[in-house]
């Protein structure tokens, strides 16, 4: 059987081991163009040179993604949207993309989706056709490692933390879509105990204004990927409140599930993806805030400072709940969208 293609932009840390596992499983080829290999008019080449048995493409590339349709149809195979927005950007040159993405939403043999959140998204779109499917977001099984009191008690005095004072974590980039000035302003506006730190590891435009913020907030920079789950072991509370801008809409957040991976309760805003799409639970495993409410988070994180047992309850079930967001359940879905336009390989 001929392989399918999958038109990415680029294979991530956290893209890797899902797409060799497609790969190996469904006979799925990965034609990433922006890694320098290949441009996007490359790719499209490829996805039309009648080496494949369907068309998978995300939403990104100009060129790439009606490009590849058009590539599909050409070679008559299916071909699978890998959908991830909940909400088109609303910029006027986005505007302009809105109706070709719509077709595409529409005429898609399948598409798969970040989740349920982009799935109602899509079938709004889609007039009823169905063949919509998730492929839940996922990070590598080693954010789940045991990391031993010994270990968080160093990244915690690494941190500027003391042992007993309560951790707020952001882990991103440090940009106004990401909700940072509304996080520094419900810091400063929840009033906790002298001791309790707000700490920032990520980079970006706003690095300045939070070296800035006084006491109480830390910046540790850019902290590599394999230092993560101590750094999220080490906190009490993730907080990722990110905005929708006219440009972005969280379309998940994996550092929540990397957080919760370590059992670290997360408090995110309601523009997240990863709350609308159903991981994070308001009071079953995290807390959710509207977004650019900074009052309303300062009442999260004061109530999660305050309150060891529900931190504990909360973290516990978040544990719990991010077991099943894995990668062998992303290629599960994956394998479904293929498999509704018959072009899955054999079990």
């Amino acid at each position: 059987m001929k392989p399918a293609a999958l038109i990415t932009n680029k294979v991530t840390d956290y893209r890797r081991e899902p797409f060799e596992l497609l790969s190996q499983e469904a006979n799925v080829e990965v034609i990433a163009w922006d890694e320098g290999r290949l441009t996007q008019l490359g790719a499209v080449r490829e996805a039309a040179s009648g080496r494949y048995r369907a068309v998978i493409c995300g939403l990104g590339g100009r060129i790439a993604l009606p490009g590849s349709y058009l590539a599909a149809r050409r070679r008559r195979v299916p071909f699978v949207l890998w959908a991830s927005l909940w909400g088109h950007p609303r910029t006027p040159a986005h505007a302009l993309s809105y109706l070709p993405t719509r077709y595409l939403y529409r005429h898609a043999d399948a598409v798969v989706t970040y989740g349920g959140h982009v799935s109602d998204y899509v079938n709004a779109r889609r007039g009823g056709r169905g063949n919509v499917f998730e492929a839940p977001q996922a990070v590598e099984s080693w954010f789940a490692q045991e990391i031993s009191p010994e270990r968080r008690a160093h990244v915690r005095m690494h941190a500027g933390v003391s042992k007993d004072a309560f951790m707020a974590l952001f882990v991103g980039r440090l940009e106004r879509e990401k909700g940072v000035r509304v996080l520094l302003d419900a810091w400063r506006r929840a009033g906790l105990a002298e001791g309790s730190t707000l700490v920032l590891a990520g980079e970006g435009p706003l690095r300045a204004e939070i070296e800035n913020a006084g006491p109480g907030t830390q910046s540790l920079g850019l902290v590599p990927r394999d230092h993560l789950p101590s750094l999220y072991a080490a906190a009490d509370v993730l907080v990722l409140p990110s905005i929708r801008t006219e440009t972005f809409l969280e379309p998940w957040g994996l550092v929540v599930n990397e957080a919760m991976h370590q059992g670290t309760p997360a408090i995110v805003s309601d523009a997240v993806g990863a709350a609308a799409g159903g991981l994070v639970q308001d009071g079953r495993n995290g807390l959710v805030a509207p977004q650019g409410d900074a009052e309303a988070l300062a009442a999260r994180i004061r109530s999660l400072a305050l309150n060891p047992g529900l931190r504990e309850g909360l973290g516990a079930a978040a544990r719990q709940d991010v077991s099943t967001f894995t990668y062998p359940a992303w290629v599960s879905g994956m394998r479904h969208g293929l498999a509704a336009v018959g072009a899955d390989v054999e079990r």
